[in-house]
Parts: C-alpha cells; structure tokens; sequence
C-alpha cells in the first residue's frame, strides 16, 4: 500500500469489507459519508446512483457502504480525503480502524546534497499497527548494514558510491508501503581546487574538445572530453540535441556503431556554479569493414557427421571462424520474436515469463536486434505474430523465437501452448516450431535460434502426427530447450518478479562475444511522441509514453508550469475507449511500481524526484482503433475550497504492435515442399468434463516451486540444466 494520498482502490479486500460493515447503518453510514464527501464536486454522485448503492440490500452479500466506496475508487479517492470525512461526520470507530490498520508514511525522506566524508541520515516515519519493518533500498539493491532496517539510514563516512536513489519500505505482514524517493548528489567541498582555479576561486575551462569522426558499421566510437573546473567538472552526453541520459563521463565509447549513430555530438560541461557547451563533432557511419562472422557453412556429405555449435551452448565456448580467403558471409539484419504466456484461461497459470521476456529483450537489443517481445497471446495472436516475424526474414538475417509458457513435444515436434488452449489441447490449438522453422529456411536466413522455456512431455490427447514438411539439416540451426526429451520445465514462483531457471542460466551467456558482422539500424518500437498541452488556465502538461513490452505501454503525465495562483494541479487519464486492457483502480499513480509497472527501465520514464502519474495500457495487439482518451485536469485556486476541472481529448494513433492488427486472420504465403504455418484452427473442439469445470475458475499462481506442467519438490536442489541441440 501507498501513502495516505492513495486511491482508496488500493486497499485490501479484508480492510474494505469491515470499513463497509461499519457503514451500513443508517445513524452514522454511507449515506452520511455520501453527503461528506459531496463538499468535493469529484465526489458528488447522483440520485441514481446513490439509489444503486441502497439497491445492495437486496442481495445477500450485498452491502451499500461497499457500493460506495467502490464508486469513490473509481473517482479515484485519496485514503487521507475518506479520513478528513469520516472524522467530519464522526465515525471514530471507521477513523481509529483506518489509521491503525493502513500503515501511513508520516515522515518521508528527502533529497539532499552532501560532501564526500560527511554523514548523512535519512528518515523515514510511518504509522500503523505496532511492529513496523523498514527496508532501506538504494536503487533496487537493499541495503544490509545495521541502520538498513531502521527508520534512520546513517551512512558515515559518505563516498562517491553513497549518490543515488533512495527508497524506504515499511511493511506489516503482507501489507507494506513504500516512501518517496530521495536522491542523494555528492558534491565536493570548497577546499577542492584544480591547477587553473585555486583554493576557494571557482571556474570552468573546457581543455579538449570532441574531434569530428568517419567509421565504419561495427566500428567502435570514442569522444572525449575533458575540463579543468572548481568545483570539479560533471558531463553530459549529447546525440542530435537529445540528451544521452546514460553517458555521464568525459569519454563517449560507443561500441558496434551502426547508421543510427552517426550525427552531431556535443557535451554539456557544468558544476554548481559554471556550465558551457563543447564544440560540435560530427560522426560519419559508413559501409563496414567486417566481412566474415563465427558461423561457418558446412559442406555435409552423405556420411558427414560434422557439427559445429555455437556460443549459444554454454558448455561449448569454442567457436570455429571461417579463413578470410574462403566464403564470407554477412548477417543482414538481427530480428527476435519473444512470446511470454503467463495468463492461461484453463490451465496452470505462470509467474516467470514476464521477467524472462524483459530480461531477454535486453540482452538481445545489446547485440542490435530487432526485438518485438509480446505477453500473453491468443492462438490468432500468436499466429499473426509469427507470420508477421516471418516477413521480417530475408536471406543472410539472424531469426530467433523465443518461447515461455506451456508446451509439449509429440513425435520429434514441439508445440507452443496459447493462453485461450483448451483443457484438452491438441495441435490444432498449438503452433508447431517446426513448422516455423521450415518457413524460415525458405527465406534463406544466416542463422535460425530457438529458444524454448517449455515442458517437452508427450501430450497423452493428441496422437496427429504432424508433418512439417521438407526440413534441410543446416549448421546455422540451434536450439535450446529448457529441459531434456520428455521431462518438465520448472520455474521457481514467488511474490517477486524473477526470473525462470532458464533464463537464469542463459542471462549468463547470451551475451558472449560472437563476433557478429554487420549491424543494420536498431529499429525502436514507434512510440507517439511527447506531447505538450497548453490549457486555459494557465497550466502546460507533459503527456509521455514509454514501452514495457511490444505490446504494454506505460502514459505518464508531469505538470511543467502553473500559474503562482494555482496550488494544487494534476492531470489524470480517463475515458480510455471500449477494448483497451487498463486496471482503473491502478490507473494515474504516483509510483511505477503501484500502476502495476515492475520491469520499466528507469531511463524511459522521467526520474524519480519529478512528480508524474502513471497509467499502463496492456494487451496493444488487440487495440482495433486509434488510441483516444481524454486528459482531465484538476486544480484548486488559492483561497478557494472547490476544485476546478478542464478536459482534453487526445489521439495518439495505434501505438507499439497495436499497428500490426494481430487480432485479423493471416494467410501464409504459398510455398513449395511444405504444408501451412500450423493447421486450422479448430472452432467445434469438444469439451471435456475438465474443461468444463476449469472454464469459469482459472486456476490462481502458487507460491511455491512448481514445474509449468506438474509438481515437483525437487526443483531447487536438482535445477534443469539448459539443454542446446543443434539439427
């Protein structure tokens, strides 16, 4: 749970069922609280609705207080307002459970700026039930020295590593919430002095400007920089204007540069009291100067027994490099399609895949592909996806598919299970790998990955035998399966985001040097731009996006000015159209992390010391129309008790996957020697007596250690090793 300044939707389903009880009376109930919170003309609801909540009383478990109070979370109501009313309308039984049972942050740390040496304290207060835990973070890491725990974080004597974010949890139980961040920013004393500026004199004198450079794809770029200045010199980094927010030292290495790269570079020089500006240097990208990679084309004859492997095998670190006077040959493009199925309508649902899929996305864009990584998809889903992969590959281009979810291998083929499988699936409901793979040979693709986090049992309800048609044994083929022939994939489930054991063991190796050619432009996923709202009372809004997945997007929303007679001001999202997958109650939050956001990189969003609202809209590839919704700004007057509202519609177009229309029926191109991408869907599959019973209730995680197919209480003493074969 969040401060007092949370949205009462927020709290847990105990706590609102006994606040409800409390109110529904009619002495001192929801009607009363109904007439408090109307002073706030957010809150004032209608005859018919107020009819609504007392129509509750007609169903057995119905209950009015709960009606309202759920009406008053839509609004998105303040925990510290319901407070402020029920005090008002003196409900001090509701008032002393509130305050005793929420825990409230009563004292948040603050931002400071400290020397080196000094000590420092940050604190953090709460109230709540007695026997509060506090948790200190720095960043995501915890901090586990002795004041760690404590309501004081004491760091004495304060280093250079001591500057960054800081956050305190306190918890109860299950129940916890999390304080404001606090940033911490080293400076140097005044006693610290350059050659040019001695003693207490301050200044800043840039010594050595950026040069103007012209390499070549796969090159790599160094810029430097360098200031005499008292206080010492800070840097910063910039391509074309925009500022390179992860490049803070005098030395600009950029590694494997492509034409993305190449424009105007300029560094901003600056310490407390001086700034200036670098020259210009221009950075030309032209053809490479790399003509051979570390796969090699094997002439396999008839009893050729020759395999060579690459680094994707963590055992075999050897990789064999093709002579520069034989065949060369170029990687024209990097491409990655990562599905991660989590959310399974009728059978066990998964907890890993959504870390697995981000912290692949990473490690592979760090290589230059082209990565779309896509949650939670439906058999249409997944297969328009992969079609759409497919045309994506042309000869020379790297593709890998990775897979995290349910699956199962008949008769040397693999299947990948979507979320909307039957209880009783066959392949008529999967899609078959090899099918996949067939379709990328005809592409003549460098190299074909599949990388699939899946159980490999037979699946007793399918005895089709399919048959994907005429597969070549290549060298460029590998896979890497998260378990041996006809066995279980396990994850480790748990109430944090972490990762699979696959993904646990290929983090560590994905990333090997590979010696991979030419590396065409990283394609970003299209995002709208910024846009900057100017409304009629004075107020300039920022409206952000930023992508967490191909197919989930965070909107944030920051006041950039206000008027000196406007106090209070926030600007919230709202009527988001029919079809958009958003959680109201998680909508326009103050923390990432509370609008249901766990994997966002912290460079896509503003930092965490600027005030900004987040919403996360999931599931894109089913948007069907352009993404319309309304910016509602609220705000409050000096000396003035009511607040003020203006409304705003923006469109912002069909964003990240959304543009692909996965939701619409793909035709696979005709193709010789082989049979279609996977069979028809079959829309008549009769029903089990277990998918009958399965289809309202899917089943709910376990916080325990469970293989995606079965149990098995083996798991972490006798973890799967990741398995990598080559056809």
């Amino acid at each position: 749970m969040e401060d007092p300044g949370m949205c009462i939707g927020s709290l847990g389903g105990d706590v609102l069922n006994k606040l409800s009880k409390m109110l529904d009376n009619s002495v001192c109930g929801w009607r009363q609280l109904a007439s408090a919170v109307s002073e706030n003309l957010k809150f004032r609801f209608s005859e018919s609705e107020l009819t609504s909540c007392s129509l509750q009383v007609l169903s057995a478990s119905g209950s009015p207080g709960r009606a309202l109070l759920a009406q008053l979370a839509d609004c998105s109501c303040s925990l510290s307002f319901l407070i402020c009313c029920l005090m008002k309308m003196g409900h001090q039984e509701a008032v002393q459970y509130l305050t005793s049972t929420v825990i409230q942050i009563t004292e948040q740390p603050q931002s400071q700026q400290v020397t080196v040496g000094s000590r420092l304290v940050l604190t953090c207060r709460a109230s709540g039930p007695l026997g509060l835990n506090y948790q200190w973070f720095r960043g995501k890491e915890e901090i586990l020295d002795k004041t760690g725990s404590t309501p004081d974080l004491i760091l004495c004597p304060v280093t250079r590593d001591h500057r960054g974010h800081y956050i305190c949890r306190v918890s109860h139980g299950v129940k916890c919430i999390f304080s404001q961040w606090a940033h911490i920013r080293i400076v140097h004393s005044a006693g610290c002095s350059s050659s040019l500026f001695p003693g207490s004199v301050s200044g800043l004198l840039i010594t050595h400007q950026p040069q103007s450079v012209a390499v070549s794809e796969g090159d790599t770029v160094l810029l430097e920089c360098r200031a005499e200045a008292n206080p010492p010199a800070q840097y910063e980094w910039h391509h074309d204007t925009v500022p390179m927010k992860q490049h803070k030292t005098s030395s600009l290495k950029i590694p494997c540069v492509t034409t993305a790269h190449r424009g105007r570079y300029r560094c901003r020089v600056f310490n407390l009291y001086h700034e200036e500006w670098t020259d210009t240097a221009l950075v030309t990208i032209g053809p490479s100067s790399i003509t051979y990679t570390s796969w090699v084309e094997v002439d396999r004859g008839s009893d050729s027994q020759e395999v060579h492997r690459s680094t994707f095998d963590p055992e075999t670190p050897e990789v064999v490099h093709s002579p520069l006077s034989t065949r060369n040959f170029i990687a024209t493009d990097k491409v990655a399609l990562l599905i991660g199925n989590m959310n399974y309508l009728y059978h066990l649902q998964l907890c890993a895949p959504i870390a697995d899929v981000h912290v692949l996305t990473n490690q592979l864009r760090q290589m230059d592909f082209k990565v779309v990584s896509l949650l939670d998809l439906n058999w249409q889903e997944m297969h328009s996806a992969v079609t759409e992969f497919l045309q994506l590959l042309d000869q020379g281009v790297y593709g890998l598919l990775y897979f995290a979810g349910h699956g199962y291998e008949n008769y040397g083929n693999s299947f990948m299970v979507p979320i909307d499988a039957p209880a009783s699936y066959t392949s008529e409901h999967c899609l078959c790998v090899q099918n996949i793979l067939t379709r990328m040979q005809e592409k003549k693709t460098g190299l074909n990955v599949f990388l699939l986090d899946m159980c490999r049992k037979r699946n007793p309800n399918d005895d089709i035998i399919v048959h994907p048609g005429l597969m070549k044994v290549t060298a460029n083929i590998v896979f890497g399966y998260a378990t041996c022939v006809d066995a279980e994939a396990y994850e480790v489930q748990n109430k944090d985001v972490s990762n699979g054991i696959f993904i646990s063991f290929l983090k560590r190796h994905v990333c090997e040097d590979e010696k991979v050619t030419v590396m065409l432009d990283r394609v970003a996923e299209v995002l709208p731009k910024s846009l900057y709202l100017q409304f009629d009372c004075g107020v300039k809004v920022q409206l952000g996006f930023a992508a967490e997945f191909s197919n989930i997007m965070v909107i944030y929303t920051r006041i950039l000015e206000r008027p000196r007679e406007i106090v209070s001001c926030s600007a919230q999202l709202t009527d988001f159209p029919e079809g958009v997958d958003i959680d109201l109650k998680k909508s326009n939050q103050k923390i990432l992390l509370e609008a249901g956001s766990l994997l966002l990189i912290e460079e896509e969003v503003p930092p965490p010391e600027v005030s900004s609202l987040y919403t996360r809209l999931r599931g894109l590839q089913r948007l069907r129309r352009e993404l319309i919704f309304t910016i509602c700004l609220h705000y409050t007057y000096s000396g003035v008790d009511e607040e003020v509202q203006e409304r705003r519609q923006v469109t912002v177009g069909k964003p990240l996957v959304s543009k692909l229309n996965l939701y619409e029926p793909r035709s696979p191109r005709a193709s010789s020697g082989s049979l279609s991408l996977v069979p028809k869907k079959c829309t008549n599959f009769p029903q089990t007596d277990k998918e009958s019973s399965t289809r309202f209730s899917p089943p709910s995680s376990r916080s325990a250690s469970i293989p995606e197919e079965t149990d098995s209480p083996e798991v972490f003493d006798f973890p799967q090793p990741l398995v990598a074969s080559v056809v």
